[in-house]
């Protein structure tokens, strides 16, 4: 599964790097971030490009699985 990391990173980085990785992964990936709006901004651009989504709350950040 690709893994990206984009906690700490502000707005739209963390949707650049999930739009690389969908572009370069068939499989799952893993997105994490540190914002609840970043969550939100990546599983909207998941679902407009016909990805399901599961997202989980681990502490303070928030881990984001799209296939």
């Amino acid at each position: 599964m690709k893994e990206v990391d984009a906690r700490g990173l502000s707005c739209p980085e963390p949707i650049m790097l999930t739009a690389e990785a969908l572009k370069i992964t068939n499989g799952p990936i893993k997105v994490l971030v540190s914002e609840p709006y970043q969550r939100a901004n990546v599983e909207k651009y998941a679902k407009d490009h016909g990805k399901k989504t599961t997202s989980t709350e681990k502490g303070s950040e928030f881990e984001i699985i799209i296939e």
